[in-house]
């Protein structure tokens, strides 16, 4: 249980009590990040529903807000970090561990911050006013797919440094991966078949961070939480 405890504690903001935990309690909170996602997929298909009954736009705002809430904005501060990185790669990749390390954030993460924001704000908004009944259900399996991903990314990517990113690769292991994998297809399957599509944005996301960042790291994990989540947003949104 000290591992799903620390997989809620840190992928959300729960009040959970503090538990006394090793570095493999820490590694081994990986294999239950989608389970984090379920408790913020159904927070946010809530916070949208009720929002909806009232006007589609004021739905979409509450699913937001209840997603950034929910999660601390933790991911989109790795979303921001890595697009900072990404910049200074561009010009100089020695720099990259550098602004990796900043705690302030650039341009680069500030338009990435934004754009990600109103993409789920957009995509939201068109879900809630499609009114079906599946892919509004659909929606609360989103944030379990994106947190799938870490448990790819893990086993794929080298650490970039010593960190949270070292003790994910240690937890992460191909059977949870294949059991989350499918739990997750067959409701996806079931609700709205081609949320599946959005699954292969794992993957790019593995091969984008190989090529431009040549690693993994926790930004790295937030960020593509973020994405994919966009990924399967804008699935739903074509299934309406």
């Amino acid at each position: 249980m000290k591992s799903v405890i620390l997989a809620l504690q840190f992928m959300t903001r729960l009040p959970f009590p503090q538990v006394a935990a090793t570095q493999d309690d820490f590694g081994n909170a990986i294999r239950w990040f989608p389970l984090a996602g379920v408790v913020v997929g159904i927070a946010v298909a809530a916070a949208l529903w009720i929002g909806t009954r009232q006007d589609p736009a004021l739905g979409a705002w509450l699913g937001l807000v209840t997603w950034v809430a929910l999660t601390g904005a933790l991911h989109l501060d790795g979303l921001g970090d890595i697009a900072d990185a990404a910049g200074a790669a561009h010009a100089d990749r020695a720099r990259l561990s550098a602004v990796l390390a900043d705690p302030h954030l650039g341009s680069f993460g500030v338009t990435a911050i934004a754009l990600q924001l109103l993409a789920k704000f957009i995509t939201l908004s068109l879900i809630a006013r499609s009114g079906a009944p599946t892919v509004l259900a659909s929606l609360a399996i989103v944030p379990v797919l994106a947190r799938i991903g870490p448990l790819v990314w893990a086993r794929l990517l080298p650490p970039l440094h010593e960190g949270f990113g070292t003790l994910f690769r240690k937890g992460a292991n191909m059977p949870v991966l294949v059991a989350w994998l499918a739990v997750w297809s067959l409701g996806a399957a079931f609700c709205v078949p081609l949320l599946l599509s959005a699954a292969v944005a794992i993957p790019l996301w593995a091969l984008w961070l190989r090529s431009r960042i040549g690693g993994i790291s926790g930004d790295g994990h937030g960020a593509g939480i973020e994405l994919v989540e966009t990924a399967a947003l804008l699935a739903l949104v074509l299934a309406r």
